[in-house]
């Protein structure tokens, strides 16, 4: 039996439609807080989409089902390189505003798993908390943990993070914002990485990608047998995970390190500690470094090393927002939560 597909759109998308579906989820892979699979869900893909998976993980192969996956694969592939490099920046460099947006357009698609979420009985509302307990401790004990970058370690972090793209309210790019490896691995999907050292990104992307695939094959399967078995205990859990998955975006938090906080001056700093001429860190990272600032920057972290910058430069700290401040974000939050519930009702209007 297959995970039901409740109306001629959801069996037969048009192709615009499948496209943006790829689209919002490879927006949603690179953005810390929001899940690809809640995007799916919000422009009614999400039965098709978990039964393609499964089907073509276990090498049922039809046409129908790899044009799918294709317009998904072509939507993703642009929205991820066009997006990853500004993401990225927007994230550092204005991160209470972005996660105000981001914790809206999560929680926009909390509405449609609690309609799923039937009959509500005790056993659902256990599973909710066991999912929102369940991301309450990736909030709470692995944020700003540090893994490591080795073969075996992407792998794994790559099928985590593969499960934003089945499970609606576990975001990807969250773990690894939690596990300290977001400006690694999403930095590494912008092409200027790939210019500046395309062996060093290929070490990166290679793994993460492998660890992806495996992740979306087993977890499609599993998903498949749960929703089909106990759907309403399987969308509550869901339902859980997606709340949970917001604890860790409070939206008024910093860099306790700003410069540290961007790849490029890290990567100056360490330039610099190596004792690199100031004339080829400018030839590698432009002209505003000057000789003053490289100076600066040799003296404040001397005696550091990668993995200490690193680490400095995830390093975060809240402050106490202003009113105003305070009034952008709920309208922010607000505004997200409209482009979920608007992406999600496009379809039938169209």
């Amino acid at each position: 039996m297959l995970w039901p597909m409740t109306d001629e759109l959801e069996r037969n998308p048009a192709p615009g439609r499948t496209l943006l579906g790829g689209f919002l989820m490879g927006f949603a892979n690179l953005v810390p807080g929001i899940s690809g699979g809640t995007m799916i869900l919000a422009v009614g893909l999400y039965g098709r989409f978990i039964n393609t998976i499964s089907d073509v993980s276990r090498l049922r192969l039809r046409r129908d089902s790899l044009v799918f996956l294709g317009l998904i694969a072509l939507g993703a592939v642009v929205a991820i390189g066009s997006l990853s490099g500004l993401l990225v920046d927007l994230v550092v460099e204005h991160r209470w505003v972005m996660y105000s947006l981001f914790l809206g357009m999560t929680l926009g698609g909390a509405p449609e798993l609690w309609k799923e979420s039937q009959p509500r009985r005790g056993s659902v509302f256990l599973a909710m908390a066991i999912g929102f307990a369940i991301m309450a401790a990736f909030a709470f004990y692995m944020t700003g943990s540090q893994v490591g970058t080795s073969l075996g370690v992407l792998v794994v972090v790559g099928a985590l993070a593969a499960s934003s793209m089945i499970l609606p309210g576990i975001s990807g790019s969250y773990l690894l914002l939690l596990f300290g490896l977001y400006e690694t691995v999403i930095g590494s999907l912008r092409p200027a990485a790939w210019r500046e050292d395309w062996m060093g990104t290929l070490r990166i992307v290679a793994p993460v990608g492998i660890g992806a695939v495996l992740g979306v094959a087993l977890l499609s399967n599993a998903l498949r047998v749960f929703l089909e078995r106990k759907p309403g205990i399987a969308h509550g859990l869901l339902l859980g995970l997606l709340v949970g998955s917001v604890l860790g975006l409070w939206p008024f938090q910093n860099p306790v390190h700003e410069d540290l906080a961007r790849r490029d001056v890290r990567k100056v700093v360490v330039m610099a500690l190596a004792e690199n001429t100031p004339q080829a860190i400018r030839d590698q990272y432009g002209a505003e470094f000057t000789d003053a600032r490289i100076d600066e920057l040799r003296t404040q972290y001397a005696g550091k090393g990668a993995g200490e910058l690193k680490a400095m430069g995830d390093a975060l700290q809240r402050f106490d927002p202003t009113v105003r401040q305070m009034l952008s974000a709920l309208g922010l939050f607000a505004l997200g939560a409209l482009i979920t519930r608007l992406v999600g009702r496009w379809p039938q209007a169209a």
